[in-house]
């Protein structure tokens, strides 16, 4: 029994507004996701257009944006409104999914085939994906022609028209689909990711996405399949298709977006931080040379991560350079012996014998040093290795002990002669 109060109408109306709206937002999230993916790939895409993989990512992630701009209820009831024909939202959603599903195809085949993309088995294949799934949006429009479905549904057409003849046959022709893409493309997807040999960590992980994103492709392919098989053997599992289908579609959208987001972005992220992190890495060896020269590099604030790095790299080369003839290589032999006398690893204490070797050049810059027992010292390992000696002088309890025991080593060496 319905309740015709005016109460209750209002509630249900007002009901139907906040799920339509809800739902909206979802499906708008997962456009915005999907269309930040295509705007990141697109310059590569225009760029090297000849190249098969990166065209199907780009038609992928397009009709993946067009599903879910026009599955948007909003955008359901704007389409019904401007044709004028209750309903052709649906075929026209159907298509498009369907085209998704074919474009997901062409992807598998131009990552599994790579470079042999000219053969004739890949054309073949191609081919045989491009006219299969023509054939089935052909079919799409044509069941569509034939069924009764004179009642607007926007969010539960799947199970409201379960049972309609021609009706029933599109929609489980477009699950159908779906579910074969979906199941062989997360198939080769996990097949990749569990292969040896797979080194880049990021790209890994954003198969990982992929997968993960297939993979709920075939739960919202089991839960719409559910809903509408309980309506054929007269049982209401309405809700699966309209409370939980959409947000499952949203959120394999987003992970399938950032499958193809994250080895593009973690890779650029990745660089950018170890950039920042060996410029942060040589502040103390470059104060320490800005103490020398009272100079210091120019600040250039649009300047690029890795221009501002090589400035700092060839300044701090520069200003050692003629510490060279003042580095006493006997007081560098010394430290390295006592920082591993100290526990130090031998690189570990290969950097903090060169630390403790340039502050005593630096203090005896200054004043008058007597060249007897000096030796001209080839600077060129301590120029390569400036990460590491600035790493060192973070430490200066590590390079004061190293200094003290060096000390001792040299006092108790007796002389020669």
């Amino acid at each position: 029994m319905t309740c015709a109060h005016p109460a209750c109408t209002l509630a249900g109306r007002l009901s139907s507004a906040e799920m339509l709206s809800e739902s909206s937002v979802a499906f708008w999230i997962a456009t915005a996701v999907l269309a930040t993916a295509l705007a990141i790939k697109l310059p590569t895409i225009i760029r090297l257009w000849k190249d098969p993989l990166l065209r199907a990512v780009g038609g992928l992630l397009l009709l993946a944006c067009a599903v879910f701009v026009f599955v948007t209820p909003s955008t359901i009831a704007w389409t019904n409104r401007v044709t004028g024909v209750p309903n052709i939202a649906a075929p026209l959603v159907y298509s498009l999914l369907t085209a998704f599903c074919a474009s997901c195809l062409l992807l598998i085949i131009a990552w599994r085939d790579g470079l042999s993309d000219r053969s004739a088995v890949t054309r073949r294949a191609q081919r045989w994906v491009i006219a299969v799934y023509s054939g089935v949006i052909i079919a799409l429009w044509v069941l569509f022609a034939l069924a009764d479905v004179p009642v607007e549904r926007r969010i539960d057409l799947d199970t409201y028209y379960a049972n309609t003849p021609y009706m029933r046959e599109e929609i489980l022709l477009y699950l159908l689909a779906h579910c074969t893409t979906a199941l062989t493309t997360s198939r080769l997807i996990w097949n990749w990711v569990s292969a040896d040999g797979l080194l880049d960590s990021w790209l890994r992980w954003g198969l990982m996405s992929l997968g993960a994103g297939y993979g709920m492709n075939l739960v919202f392919d089991a839960v719409k399949l559910t809903a509408v098989t309980a309506r054929w053997t007269g049982h209401d599992l309405d809700w699966l298709s309209s409370d939980v289908a959409p947000p499952v579609a949203c959120l394999s959208a987003i992970l399938i977006a950032v499958g193809f987001i994250l080895p593009h972005v973690g890779q650029y992220l990745h660089d950018r931080w170890r950039v920042r992190l060996a410029h942060n890495q040589l502040r103390p060896l470059y104060l320490l040379m800005c103490g020398i020269s009272g100079e210091r590099v120019p600040l250039l604030l649009r300047a690029r991560p890795e221009l501002r790095l090589t400035l700092r790299e060839t300044f701090i080369r520069d200003m050692l350079l003629p510490l060279g003839r003042r580095l006493d290589e006997d007081l560098r032999r010394r430290s390295y012996d006592a920082a591993l006398a100290l526990g130090h690893p031998p690189d570990k204490a290969k950097a903090l014998a060169a630390a403790v070797t340039i502050l005593d050049a630096v203090d005896t810059q200054a004043r008058p040093r007597s060249d007897e027992g000096m030796q001209d010292t080839d600077a060129t390992d301590l120029l390569r290795e400036i990460g590491p000696v600035s790493c060192a002088l973070r430490h200066p309890e590590d390079i004061e002990a190293v200094r003290a025991r060096a000390d001792v080593a040299a006092t108790s060496t007796p002389a020669p002669g």
